[in-house]
C-alpha cells in the first residue's frame, strides 16, 4: 500500500515506539533529538531481551548459545547488506562509527608515505575528519579542505580537480550534514576519486535513516554509519568493499582471526545489541512493498520520507516566520534531511533547549553537533551553535505546531 503525507499510519508506528508513552512535567514528551540518536523500535528491544533472556555466549562453542549468538550475528550481517545493498561478509560491527573509522584509518596507514594526500571536508562531523587528520599526521601525509560555501550552505566544488590530485589517498566525505540536513552530492567526489586512485570513504551516519544507500552503485569504498540512528542500539557498521577489506590490515592482538569481516572487530562484540540490528532495519521494510527485504527497505523507506519531509518542511516554514529566528538552510532547491537547525536572537541555544524540556516537555538539542568546522565557518560556535530538531517517523504534527508555537512564545 502506497500512503501520503496524510495516510501515513502514524499511530500505528507510535504504538512500536514505548520511549513514547514518557511524560516529562505532566506532559507528554515529544522527541526531536533524533538527529543525535532515535528512540528504539520495540522489536529491537524485544530482540535484545530475548538474547539476554535465553542466555549469551562467546563466538566458536560447541554448545546451543554460541551456534545461536553466530547466527544472530549472521542475520544483522545479512540485514544491513540489504539495507545498503552489500555483501554480508563486507559488514563488521563496532562500539560506533568513530571507533570503527579510527581503527580502519591507522590500518590504511600503514601503506602511506610522506608526501600523499587527503582530503576531508568542512561540512562533516568531526568523526570522519580526525581521524584521518590524526592518522595523516602520523604518517607526514598533506591534508586538504574542501570548504564550505557560507552563502549556499553546501560544499564549494569549484577547485575539486586540484584538491583531489594523483597524490591523494583517501577522499572522506559525508552523505549529508547532521547539523544543518544539507544532502551532499557525492557524484563528482567518487568520480574524481576513481580518476585518480582514491578511495571514497562516507560518512552515513546521518544520512542512513532517511536516504536510500546503495554502496556500489554509488561507488563507495567504504561506507560508515551507526544502528542508534535509526532505531536500533548502540552499534557502528562498516560496510568495506570485498578488495580492500582483503588488504586492510587492522591492529588487531595476534590470537584474533585474519580473515574479514572479524580482524575489524576487536574482542567480544556487543551480542545483545547486534540481536537488535535486523529488527531495526525490517522497521522500514514493514512500509515497503516488493519481493526482496532490500525491495521494501527501499519503497518503505521513500513512503517514511514524504512523511517526515512534509513534517520538516512545516517546521521549517514555521520557524522562519517568527521574528528573530534564523533558520541555517540551503535553498530550496538543494535536497535536505527532515533536520532542522535555528538560532533565536538574543537567548542562547542551550538555554532554549532548557526552556522547551521544563516548559513545554519538548526534547531538543544544542551546540555544534561535532560538526564544529561547520559551526566556525558559519559563525556559530561562539554564541552556543544551534538548536536542532529532527523529524522522525514516529514524530506528529502536533507536535511540529508544540515546537513552533513553544518558540513563539519564547
Amino acid at each position: 500500500m502506497k500512503f501520503t503525507e496524510t495516510t501515513f499510519p502514524i499511530t500505528e508506528v507510535r504504538k512500536q515506539f514505548p520511549a513514547l508513552a514518557r511524560t516529562y512535567k505532566e506532559k507528554p514528551v515529544a522527541y526531536f533529538d533524533g538527529p543525535g540518536g532515535s528512540q528504539v523500535v520495540n522489536s529491537a528491544i524485544q530482540a535484545i531481551t530475548a538474547y539476554m533472556e535465553r542466555g549469551g555466549a562467546n563466538l566458536h562453542g560447541a554448545f546451543p548459545s554460541s551456534w545461536e549468538t553466530e547466527e544472530i550475528l549472521s542475520e544483522a550481517r545479512q540485514a544491513v547488506a540489504d539495507f545498503l545493498n552489500v555483501q554480508a561478509k563486507e559488514v563488521a560491527f563496532g562500539a560506533n562509527m568513530t571507533t570503527l573509522t579510527i581503527a580502519i584509518a591507522n590500518a590504511l596507514g600503514k601503506k602511506f608515505k610522506k608526501g600523499d594526500e587527503i582530503v576531508v571536508t568542512e561540512m562533516d562531523h568531526r568523526a570522519n575528519v580526525d581521524p584521518w587528520i590524526m592518522m595523516a599526521e602520523d604518517r607526514g601525509l598533506t591534508v586538504r579542505w574542501i570548504k564550505v560555501d557560507a552563502e549556499t550552505k553546501t560544499l564549494d566544488l569549484t577547485q575539486l580537480d586540484t584538491q583531489i590530485n594523483d597524490n591523494t589517498k583517501i577522499v572522506a566525505v559525508g552523505m549529508a550534514s547532521n547539523a544543518i540536513g544539507t544532502v551532499v552530492d557525492l557524484q563528482p567526489f567518487t568520480e574524481r576519486a576513481k580518476e585518480v586512485g582514491a578511495l571514497l570513504v562516507a560518512d552515513a551516519v546521518h544520512a542512513a535513516p532517511h536516504l536510500p544507500i546503495d554502496r556500489d552503485q554509488q561507488q563507495i569504498d567504504i561506507l560508515l554509519c551507526s544502528a542508534y540512528k535509526f532505531f536500533g542500539p548502540h552499534i557502528g557498521i562498516a560496510a568495506i568493499r570485498e578488495d580492500v577489506f582483503k588488504e586492510l590490515e587492522p591492529y588487531k592482538l595476534t590470537t584474533s582471526p585474519a580473515y574479514y569481516p572479524d580482524k575489524l572487530e576487536t574482542g567480544t562484540q556487543n551480542h545483545e545489541g547486534i540481536a537488535g540490528i535486523r529488527p531495526a532495519i525490517e522497521f522500514f521494510a514493514q512500509f515497503g512493498e516488493g519481493k526482496s527485504r532490500r525491495e521494501r527497505i527501499l519503497s518503505g523507506m521513500e513512503q517514511i520520507e514524504v512523511y517526515e519531509n512534509s513534517l520538516a518542511n512545516r517546521l521549517r516554514e514555521g520557524l522562519s516566520a517568527i521574528e528573530g529566528v534564523t533558520v541555517t538552510q540551503a535553498a530550496l532547491n538543494v535536497p535536505k534531511t527532515p533536520t532542522v537547525a535555528f538560532q533565536v536572537n538574543g537567548i542562547e541555544p542551550g538555554e532554549i533547549c532548557r526552556r522547551l524540556a521544563e516548559e513545554h516537555s519538548i526534547f531538543v538539542a544544542a551546540g555544534h553537533f561535532y560538526a564544529s568546522t561547520l559551526g566556525e565557518v558559519l559563525g556559530v560556535n561562539d554564541s552556543g551553535g544551534w538548536v536542532r530538531a529532527g523529524l522522525a517517523p514516529y514524530s506528529t504534527e502536533e507536535e511540529v505546531e508544540r515546537l513552533i508555537d513553544a518558540i513563539k512564545n519564547l
